[in-house]
């Protein structure tokens, strides 16, 4: 399928080109993935910046989704994929073939990292799902870090980023950018931007932002992130209703109403 893109997919790829660590958060619909591979594309056999990828994905999205975006268009022929999903020996064999992407689910990065034996050296890593990266004591958030500082480009796809509160964005952003813009410390970030809410004496069950510290932080991620929502972008027709009067004899009223059990 050829692929003509609308300007914000235009605007969405330059940027993850020129940007090597890049958070985009877009809504569903907007086209995350084909944007993404499309900047794959370019860094792995346009301009050569790239050897490897590797996507992480939830494992539905890594073994349907990706390929068959990958297959579906039409600009991306030549990029070559493979799906490390299914039993350990057939990750390790998705593993070790001659390709441009390699595409995992997220439950195998720690595996993966810290006990396939297999390098991990990936150039770009793509993060699809962000928000499945925001607990710092999670197994495959910790095994990424320690793998983070050999990546050369990565990119953090989402359109929830924050689904229960600002203070899910310090893990997502601390993989991203090391802890340059929101602190290297979750305890950092809270005392910077929170106080605590919900509390039990010294024991704190729940923060609350500071007055402005939502803006505060926006600005201080703003130069590697963009947020778009499908109702700014999204060009739908507009909506036409027709009615159509139906007559129903008797018998078939009868059994009308006792299949959806109202009066008509």
């Amino acid at each position: 399928m050829k692929y003509s893109p609308h300007s914000y997919q235009t605007y969405a790829t330059n940027f993850i080109l020129n940007h090597p660590i890049s958070a985009v958060f877009l809504d569903m619909g907007l086209g995350k993935s084909v944007i993404t591979l499309s900047a794959i594309f370019d860094l792995c056999l346009d301009s050569f910046l790239v050897r490897k990828v590797m996507v992480i994905a939830p494992l539905r999205v890594a073994r349907d989704t990706w390929p068959t975006e990958i297959q579906k268009w039409d600009h991306l022929r030549g990029l070559t994929y493979s799906v490390a999903v299914g039993t350990e020996a057939e990750r390790k064999a998705a593993l070790r073939q001659k390709v441009s992407v390699y595409i995992i689910n997220r439950e195998n990065v720690q595996w993966l990292i810290d006990e396939s034996g297999i390098p991990f050296d990936y150039d770009l890593v793509v993060i699809d799902e962000l928000s499945s990266f925001k607990s710092c004591q999670a197994k495959r958030f910790r095994s990424l870090l320690k793998v983070r500082p050999t990546v050369k480009r990565i990119v953090g796809l989402t359109g929830t980023p924050s689904s229960n509160g600002l203070m899910d964005l310090w893990a997502e952003f601390r993989i991203l950018d090391m802890g340059k813009r929101l602190g290297r410390f979750i305890t950092h970030y809270r005392n910077a931007y929170f106080r605590p809410d919900k509390r039990n004496g010294q024991v704190v069950f729940s923060y609350k932002p500071l007055p402005g510290a939502e803006e505060q932080i926006y600005e201080a991620i703003s130069d590697i992130t963009i947020s778009m929502r499908a109702a700014d972008h999204l060009q739908m027709p507009e909506c036409v209703m027709n009615e159509v009067k139906v007559t129903l004899c008797e018998k078939e009223r009868k059994t009308y109403v006792k299949k959806y059990s109202f009066v008509l």
